[in-house]
Parts: structure tokens; C-alpha cells; sequence
């Protein structure tokens, strides 16, 4: 049986993943809703308006952290705080599964889920050596 060590191609596909996909979520912020428009959804959920700049910031230099590999572990460790917003205030009441109206919290959770995978993962290929 041949046996060959996966471990830092599955973490590279998932850093790899885990970037796009906050880039894309900083993007409908930024792109599609517009900042004014996140701002005042940030407001209509009882949020201070100016956290909206400040998670559409922190999302591009995340993803464009866990794109490029600089400190992708703690960088995971540090997005988490994000999800765990949605998952407060916009998709937890709505209940568990992502289908329900409004969005349940099931994507959210996954998502965390894997940030954590990630940031336990201590092989890694074309990633900035950092955090060993």
C-alpha cells in the first residue's frame, strides 16, 4: 500500500477556500450592497454604523491574508470573530439550517469550522512560513 502525506495539499485547498470565500463576502459588502448600504443594514440590526467599514476592511485583509498564506493560522483564528457576528445577528434567530427564511446559522457554523481545521493544520505548502 502506498501512502503519501495529503495533509498540505487539504490545507492549502482549504486556506485557499476559506480566502475566496470572506473576498467574496467583502465583495457583496462592497460591490453589491454598497458601504452605505452595509451601514445602514449594520444599523437596522442595532449595530453601530461605522462596524460595517470596519468588517468590510477586516474581511479583505483576511481573505487576502489566507489567499496569500501570511500568518494563515492565526489569521484563521482572528475571522471567526466575523462569523460569529452573522451567526449573533442575523442568521441564529432564524434557526439551524441555511435554508430557512432569512438564513439559518448552519453555513456560518460550517464556516467556523473550518477556520478552526485551519488553524490547527501545522502542514502547509506555498504559504509564507510564519507561525510554526
Amino acid at each position: 500500500m502506498l501512502k503519501y502525506d495529503t495533509t498540505p495539499y487539504a490545507t492549502l485547498i482549504l486556506r485557499l477556500t476559506m480566502g475566496l470565500l470572506f473576498l467574496i463576502h467583502m465583495g457583496e459588502k462592497l460591490f453589491v450592497f454598497t458601504p452605505e448600504g452595509t451601514v445602514k443594514y449594520f444599523t437596522s440590526l442595532g449595530l453601530p454604523g461605522d462596524l460595517a467599514y470596519v468588517v468590510i476592511a477586516w474581511e479583505i485583509v483576511g481573505a487576502v491574508a489566507l489567499l496569500l498564506g501570511v500568518w494563515a493560522r492565526p489569521i484563521a483564528l482572528l475571522m471567526i470573530p466575523d462569523l460569529l457576528g452573522t451567526i449573533i445577528n442575523v442568521h441564529g434567530p432564524a434557526g439551524f439550517f441555511f435554508n430557512n427564511p432569512n438564513g439559518g446559522w448552519e453555513f456560518p457554523a460550517l464556516w467556523i469550522i473550518g477556520l478552526l481545521v485551519l488553524a490547527l493544520s501545522d502542514k502547509e505548502i506555498f504559504a509564507v512560513k510564519t507561525c510554526r
